[in-house]
C-alpha cells in the first residue's frame, strides 16, 4: 500500500506557545534563509517579532504527524488595524483609496512555509483556511505587502514593469508608495517586455494572487532591514470570476 502524505491541521493561535510557534517558523525563513531582520528580532532564542504581532490574528498550519508549525499566515482586519491606529503596511504605502471606501478590508502578510513542505499540500491548506477566515469575517479585499528577494531593482526591471504594464490596479484600488519610498516599477517599455522571462522572476506567492485576479498598487518599496524589494497586492473578491472563486475556496467543478 502506497504511503499517504501528511495530513494538517489549521488554526488560529490561541497561546503564546502557538504564537512562539510562528515566530520560529518566520525567524527560520525571513532571517535565517533569506537575510531579513529588524529591531525586535530575537536572535538568541530565534523569533522574527515586531510590535505588530499582539494586534494580528496568526493563522497556523500544523503537521499532524509531529505537530510541527510548518506555515503561517499573519491577518488584521479593518477593526484591528483601528485599534493599533494603522495597517501595518501603511509605512510602505497610502492605503487611503481603500481605507475611504467602506469596504470591509483584511490585511495579510508574514506568509511563509517551512522549506520541505514548500510544492505540497501545506500550502493548500493554508490558502483554504484564508479563504474560510475571509468568508467567516465578510471580508471583501484583501491586501497586503509580497517580496522579491533583494534590493537591486534594476535586475528586477523585467518582472516589476510586467506587474505594472499588465497587473496595476483600477483607480479605486490603486494604493501607492509612500511618496518618500516611491521606486518606480515602469522601468522597462511594453514593448521590451520578455513576458516569459519576466513571469518566471516572480515569486510563487505573487503568481498566486495574479491567478485569482489580484492586481499590484502603484510603486515598489525597497525594505532594507528585510532585504527585500516589496509590491502592494490587492485582491477585491467582487471582482472575482467563477473560474478563480474555486481556486480561492478550493471548490471543484461538478
Amino acid at each position: 500500500m502506497p504511503e499517504t502524505g501528511p495530513t494538517f491541521t489549521v488554526k488560529i493561535a490561541e497561546t503564546a506557545d502557538e504564537l512562539l510557534a510562528a515566530q520560529r517558523l518566520r525567524y527560520d525563513v525571513f532571517v535565517r534563509e533569506l537575510g531579513g531582520g529588524g529591531e525586535m528580532v530575537d536572535h538568541d532564542r530565534g523569533l522574527e517579532q515586531d510590535r505588530f504581532d499582539p494586534f494580528f490574528d496568526h493563522m497556523l498550519v500544523s503537521d499532524d504527524t509531529t505537530g510541527e508549525v510548518v506555515g503561517v499566515y499573519r491577518l488584521l482586519r479593518g477593526e484591528q488595524a483601528r485599534a493599533l491606529g494603522q495597517f501595518y503596511s501603511e509605512d510602505e504605502y497610502d492605503l487611503t483609496v481603500l481605507k475611504n471606501s467602506g469596504r470591509k478590508l483584511l490585511e495579510l502578510g508574514r506568509s511563509c512555509l517551512h522549506p520541505d513542505y514548500r510544492g505540497g499540500m501545506a500550502m493548500f491548506h493554508l490558502w483554504n483556511g484564508l479563504a474560510a477566515y475571509v468568508a467567516e469575517h465578510e471580508v471583501e479585499v484583501l491586501f497586503g505587502v509580497a517580496s522579491f528577494h533583494g534590493t537591486d531593482v534594476d535586475s528586477l526591471a523585467q518582472p516589476l514593469s510586467m506587474l505594472h504594464h499588465n497587473h496595476l490596479a483600477p483607480e479605486d484600488l490603486r494604493v501607492r508608495t509612500q511618496a518618500k519610498h516611491f521606486v518606480d516599477m515602469n522601468r522597462v517599455a511594453v514593448e521590451d517586455l520578455d513576458r516569459r522571462k519576466a513571469m518566471l522572476d516572480v515569486p510563487a506567492l505573487i503568481k498566486a494572487y495574479l491567478r485569482l485576479g489580484g492586481f499590484v498598487g502603484q510603486g515598489a518599496y525597497i525594505d532594507q532591514a528585510f532585504n527585500t524589494t516589496d509590491v502592494c497586492l490587492i485582491l477585491d473578491t467582487a471582482r472575482m470570476n467563477e473560474k478563480q472563486r474555486r481556486l480561492y475556496t478550493g471548490e471543484r467543478s461538478a
